[in-house]
């Protein structure tokens, strides 16, 4: 299994590494055993992390209430919880080599 996720129950675990300030949000595929995503927005008052969590719960086609930043509000490493997505963790990397 990948080092960037992992299930607990109906949670999965995301470790993220984070680029805010980029021309757009979207993943960047794997930095090591993060996921990387780049975020349009400034790392400024949580700007970033609460464009990150908008992302990732796009992305998982979840509610915002059912995404939890877990670790690193002040870092570009940092852990993501989702809850209840019906989404595969790996299918977004494919989905990103696919051109989507």
């Amino acid at each position: 299994m990948p080092a960037w996720y992992r299930h607990s129950g109906a949670a999965v675990t995301l470790t993220l590494h984070v680029q805010p300030g980029a021309k757009r949000s979207e993943l960047a595929g794997l930095h090591g055993d993060a996921l990387k995503i780049r975020l349009a927005a400034p790392p400024l008052e949580g700007r970033a992390n609460e464009a990150l969590l908008k992302l990732i719960a796009e992305l998982f086609e979840v509610p915002l209430r059912q995404v939890m930043l877990k670790q690193g509000g002040q870092s570009r490493h940092k852990v993501v919880e989702v809850v209840g997505s019906k989404i595969a963790p790996e299918s977004l990397l494919s989905e990103k080599q696919a051109g989507k």
